[in-house]
C-alpha cells in the first residue's frame, strides 16, 4: 500500500480521514484482486482495518467524484503546456433484475440491440501528445418512460415570413434527456478546465447532429464529430446576385461520387486501399453556420469497391489532418471503458442503491487514472508493462506479507525482493524469466 498513499495525499482537502483510509483499503484490494471486484470479493484482499463493513461504509458515503478525478489528474497526470481534447461517450453495463437503480433497456453496440442494463455518460480528457485518455466525469443515464399518449402534431404556420419579422433566427433546439445530462456535465467540467488548453470536444456519430452541436457551442467549445454518409451538404453560393431577392446562401449540393478535385488535400496508399482526403467549407440546412467538412474516401485497389466517411468540425481553422487525427483519438475513451470493465469492476458490481452504484462505478474509473500513474515508473524501463503485470506484482506482495507473518524469523530484504518477483511470474505477462531470480 506504500505506493497508493502518496497518490491520495492530494485528496486530503476534500475527503475526511476516515473516508481516505477506507479508500486506501479498497484501492489496494482492487490492485490485488484477480476475480470479481464486488464488495465481498474486495474484503478478502484488504489488509488489517479493511473489513467488509468498512468497504460498505465507503460505498454508502456521498463523495464529490468530479473533484476526486480532477485532483488526481491535475496532480499526477496532466501537464499545463499540452493540448487536450474533451471526449464524451456512453457506456452500457449489462444488469439482470429490476432492483438496480436506473436499470432499463439501453442499446448495446456489442449485442447490436437493446439489452437490460444500466448506462452511463462519461467525459474524458485526451492528451493529444501522449495519445492517452483520462476519465474526468461520469454520470448515470436514467431510462425514459414511453409516453402513454401520442404526441400532438405541431400545427404548421402559413407560408411566407411572419408579420413584423425582418430576419430569421434559428430557434433553440429541443433537447432530449441525454443531451440535457450532457449539457449539465459540460457546465460542471468547464469550471475545472480553465487552466488547460481545451478547445474541442470529440463525439461519435450518435452526436453528429445540430442539437448536440448547439450544446457544445453554448458551452464555449468547438465540435468534432461524424455525419451520416449521405448527409445533405451544400457548397457556398458563388454565382451572380439575382435581380430580385437576397443573395442566395446555398450553392450546388455535394455529390459524394464526384467530389471537387480542387479540394483534394492528400492521397496515399494503405494496406491495398487508395485513400483520398477532401476538405471543404460547406453548409448544412440544419446548421446556421459554415462547417469544416472532411470527406475520407477509401477505394480498394483490386476490387474497386469504394466507401467514404464524413467528418466535420465547427472550427474552420483546423486542417484536414488535425480533424482526422482528433477524431481517431476519440477511440481512446473506449480503452477507458475496456479497462474499467476488465480490471476494475465496472462489469462486476452488485450494488443496487443509487449511492452505492455511483461509488462503485466511479471507483472503477478512478482506478483507470490511478493505474496510469502507477504504470509510469515501470514503463520508463519496460514500455510494454501492462495493468495485468501491475496487479500481479501487488498480488505477489500480498501473498508474501501473509507468508512472512508465519515465519519464525523475517527474511533479509534481498530475499524478500527475489521471492516477490518470483511470485509475480505466475499471473504476469511481461516480466523477467524466473531463472533470473535464482540465488
Amino acid at each position: 500500500m506504500s505506493e497508493i498513499i502518496p497518490l491520495l495525499l492530494c485528496l486530503q482537502p476534500i475527503l475526511t480521514k476516515t473516508s481516505l483510509r477506507q479508500l486506501r483499503h479498497v484501492l489496494f484490494a482492487m490492485l490485488c484482486n484477480p476475480s470479481q471486484a464486488t464488495m465481498l470479493g474486495l474484503s478478502r484482499w484488504t489488509e488489517k482495518g479493511g473489513s467488509y463493513r468498512t468497504i460498505q461504509r465507503l460505498y454508502r458515503t456521498p463523495i464529490d467524484w468530479l473533484q476526486v478525478h480532477w485532483l488526481i489528474l491535475k496532480t499526477h497526470l496532466l501537464q499545463a503546456d499540452r493540448v487536450y481534447l474533451l471526449a464524451g461517450d456512453e457506456v452500457v453495463v449489462n444488469k439482470a433484475g429490476k432492483k438496480t437503480h436506473g436499470v432499463g433497456r439501453f442499446f448495446s453496440s456489442i449485442a447490436q440491440r437493446p439489452v437490460a442494463s444500466v448506462s452511463f455518460m462519461a467525459l474524458s480528457l485526451i492528451d493529444v501528445e501522449a495519445r492517452q485518455s483520462y476519465p474526468l466525469c461520469v454520470e448515470q443515464i436514467l431510462p425514459v418512460a414511453k409516453p402513454t399518449e401520442p404526441e400532438k402534431p405541431v400545427s404548421k404556420r402559413k407560408r411566407g415570413r411572419p408579420k413584423g419579422r425582418k430576419n430569421y433566427e434559428k430557434p433553440k433546439p429541443t433537447l432530449k434527456p441525454l443531451l440535457c445530462l450532457f449539457q449539465g456535465m459540460l457546465g460542471k467540467v468547464t469550471l475545472y478546465l480553465a487552466s488547460l488548453s481545451v478547445k474541442h470536444i470529440v463525439l461519435d456519430g450518435k452526436f453528429g447532429n445540430y442539437p448536440s452541436t448547439w450544446v457544445v457551442r453554448e458551452a464555449g467549445y468547438h465540435m468534432i464529430s461524424k455525419m451520416r454518409h449521405n448527409a445533405a451538404l451544400y457548397l457556398p453560393y458563388d454565382g451572380a446576385k439575382p435581380p430580385r431577392g437576397p443573395m442566395p446562401r446555398y450553392g450546388q449540393k455535394l455529390n459524394y461520387k464526384a467530389l471537387p478535385a480542387d479540394h483534394l488535400v492528400s492521397t496515399r496508399v494503405v494496406n491495398g486501399y487508395c485513400v483520398h482526403t477532401y476538405q471543404m467549407a460547406l453548409y448544412h440546412k440544419d446548421y446556421p453556420e459554415l462547417l469544416n467538412v472532411v470527406v475520407v474516401v477509401k477505394t480498394h485497389l483490386t476490387t474497386g469497391k469504394r466507401g467514404h466517411v464524413v467528418l466535420f468540425s465547427t472550427d474552420l481553422d483546423l486542417s484536414a489532418e488535425q480533424i482526422v487525427d482528433y477524431y481517431s483519438l476519440r477511440f481512446q475513451i473506449e480503452f477507458n471503458f475496456r479497462d474499467a470493465k476488465q480490471h476494475w469492476g465496472l462489469d462486476d458490481f452488485m450494488n443496487t442503491s443509487q449511492q452505492t452504484l455511483t461509488n462503485a462505478v466511479n471507483l472503477a474509473f478512478l482506478m483507470v487514472n490511478l493505474s496510469q500513474a502507477l504504470l509510469q515508473p515501470h514503463r520508463e524501463h519496460d514500455p510494454d508493462f501492462s495493468i495485468r503485470d501491475l496487479k500481479a506484482q501487488f498480488r505477489a506482495r500480498r501473498y508474501l506479507l501473509e507468508t512472512i507473518k508465519m515465519l519464525p524469523e523475517t527474511p533479509t530484504p534481498d530475499l524478500i525482493s527475489r521471492i516477490s518477483q518470483r511470485l509475480a511470474q505466475f499471473s504476469a505477462i511481461r516480466t523477467r524469466s524466473i531463472d533470473d531470480f535464482a540465488a
